[in-house]
């Protein structure tokens, strides 16, 4: 499957709120960087951080646009709330090897009534 096909899948995956399957696309040493986060790296840290992201907070993806450039997918998405983001994707061997999220975390944590860290 090309890039572009693979985010699909994903997309569609992360709409179950399916942690485990969600991680099998992620190469072993990968790495994901929410810009609004730390970054988590291997497979094993990813899906432990969509577990516990699928507990605090109902997740829906909607595709905008999804473009891809040789082994890059770029997502484009909003939810049912308004929320709007963008992901960067970099595949080897099939697998995500690098991904890059960028979306406003303010908004979400009002949106889904989260406590807003202060400092």
């Amino acid at each position: 499957m090309s890039p572009k096909e693979i985010v699909a899948k994903w997309v569609e995956v992360f709409n179950n709120a399916d942690a485990l399957a969600l991680a099998e696309f992620y190469a072993d040493d990968a790495t994901n960087h929410q810009v609004a986060n730390q970054p988590y790296h291997g497979k094993e840290a990813i899906r432990q951080m969509f577990r516990e992201e699928f507990t605090t907070a109902n997740m829906v993806c909607i595709i905008d646009n999804l473009y891809e450039d040789g082994n890059c997918a770029i997502l484009e998405w909003k939810d049912p709330d308004g929320l709007q983001g963008c992901g960067f994707f970099h595949f080897e061997n099939g697998k995500i090897k690098y991904q890059r999220g960028y979306w406003d975390k303010l908004s979400f944590l009002r949106i889904h009534n989260l406590p807003i860290p202060t400092k």
